[in-house]
């Protein structure tokens, strides 16, 4: 039997505890947090990590509208006027990065949030730049890549988790003997750089791929271990051979300070009740 529409019952259920997006927050506020944080990453040489932790940043938050308006702030010189967008590779490289960030994403975060938000960038780049974007999957898994695959992942795995990665890896695959294996093979696939560095579209780097976690982990919240060893994995990206000199610099002390440090100041124009919480904690202390 075919089910065309929902019980009644069932459909006045779902319209409650809050099934829809947080509300956008004001765009003037953000454009200004946009512009105070980007002005100091672009002092940094760190406009690539800025523009990753701002897409993982607003996913996370689920206020999708708000990717399209970062998308629109990248890539114009006038944010209001579609004219003053700049030159297609620079355009179809942003794009391509928020792409890729927020397939990352879905990782930490989830799925749902991530469709969201990848509907909200596609809703909004321009023609031009969505003819120019890759439109293959270079992810499929097929029995003469997988051993390939797994090694990625095995590899990012140790380099995010050591001294502790064997201890961590049999502690997640006594929770359950699938799970462990999972989260290998989706950071083989999805989470760690893509072969052939800055000639595949939208690649990220290490230092970035931990940038997402980061990001996203104290975006979403409530996850102070998994975020605790993200940052280690940024931290720990510095050893990583043949790094560019931002992610060099993104996976030092202070580039990694700057990093929480910047999503923190997004969030707190898209969530406004963390500042709050952490300005009553504040006082409390007092």
């Amino acid at each position: 039997m075919t089910v065309k529409h929902l019980p009644p019952a069932v459909k006045q259920l779902l319209a409650l505890r809050t099934p829809q997006p947080r509300p956008t927050p004001s765009l003037p506020k953000l454009t200004a947090v946009l512009s105070s944080t980007f002005r100091d990453a672009k002092a940094k040489k760190a406009e690539r990590g800025w523009l990753t932790l701002a897409t993982c940043t607003l996913l996370t938050a689920n206020a999708p509208p708000t990717i399209g308006h970062l998308y629109r702030f990248a890539t114009r010189d006038t944010l209001e006027d579609a004219a003053t967008r700049r030159g297609l590779a620079e355009a179809l490289d942003k794009a391509a990065v928020m792409r890729e960030s927020a397939l990352k994403s879905c990782i930490f975060v989830g799925v749902p949030r991530t469709i969201l938000s990848l509907a909200s960038l596609l809703e909004t780049i321009e023609d031009d730049v969505r003819d120019g974007l890759r439109k293959t999957s270079i992810r499929t898994v097929n029995t003469e890549n997988v051993n390939e695959i797994v090694a990625r992942g095995e590899a990012l795995w140790s380099s995010i988790y050591e001294p502790h990665a064997v201890k961590l890896r049999n502690k997640l695959g006594s929770y359950h003997p699938d799970f462990i294996e999972f989260i290998i093979q989706a950071y083989g696939t999805v989470l760690s750089p893509l072969p052939g560095g800055d000639a595949v579209q939208g690649n990220i780097s290490r230092a970035l791929g931990s940038i997402v976690g980061t990001a996203c982990l104290r975006a979403e919240g409530g996850v102070g271990p998994q975020l605790t060893s993200h940052v280690f994995g940024l931290l720990k990206a510095r050893d990583v051979p043949g790094m560019s000199a931002e992610d060099y610099w993104l996976s030092t002390d202070e580039g990694t300070e700057w990093v929480v440090r910047t999503v923190d100041a997004i969030l707190d124009v898209v969530k406004p009740e963390l500042a709050l919480g952490d300005a009553t904690a504040g006082q409390a202390k007092l």
